[in-house]
């Protein structure tokens, strides 16, 4: 099933929304070994799998799960997952930790919730649904995030999202890239990775 944009790359625009102030983070988590588990690129389309579906699915359950959270514009890629995080009315401080994520932000626990969730989900179907096995973790112990100060570098971080598929050649992730991508080397220039904070995924 190719993705589709309502679905896939949903976007949320928030009136008189401070991006300077309040969290909103871009997050990408790579798969362990970068193991190519949620199918494939096709005709510069990303065609999911059944677990590709899955990652979907707890995706779009943190809203439910966390509160004052919304999900803005993501992508699942055969070894590695892009996504936008918004803390709508969180009561967070201005400062971030360094360059990284907001005191008081939420955003460590959501995504061991989420690496949590879909491994656990994703060993089960290596044993019902013959599924792809894994060495150890399905995920790497960190993951990179991006604190979106503007809305100038929201739209580019959701430009880079919704072209990611079509860029998969130029993607530091595709271990047969054939060159760069210019917006790709822009955003992670500035992007930091994190250490996990507890001993998940």
């Amino acid at each position: 099933m190719e993705q589709k944009s309502k679905q896939h790359r949903r976007s949320i625009r928030l009136k008189e929304y401070d991006y300077s102030q309040a969290g909103a983070y871009f997050v990408t988590i790579c798969l362990q070994n970068k193991l190519h588990l949620f199918d494939e690129v096709k005709n510069e389309k990303m065609v999911l799998s059944e677990a590709g579906k899955m990652i979907e699915k707890w995706w779009m359950e943190i809203k439910n799960k966390f509160k004052n959270v919304e999900i803005d514009e993501f992508v699942i890629m055969p070894n590695h997952f892009h996504g936008i995080v918004v803390m709508v009315g969180a009561d967070l401080c201005v400062c971030p930790y360094g360059s990284g994520e907001h005191v008081g932000s939420p955003l460590h626990r959501i995504v061991q919730w989420f690496k949590t969730m879909t491994t656990n989900e994703y060993i089960r179907n290596v044993s019902i649904d013959r599924w792809e096995p894994f060495s150890r973790r399905l995920w790497q112990r960190n993951y990179w995030e991006h604190v979106i100060r503007n809305e100038d570098k929201l739209n580019k971080i959701r430009q880079y999202i919704q072209f990611n598929p079509l860029k998969w050649h130029l993607d530091r992730e595709n271990p047969e890239r054939t060159g760069a991508d210019r917006l790709e080397d822009e955003i992670f220039a500035s992007k930091i990775k994190t250490k996990a904070k507890l001993n998940t995924g």
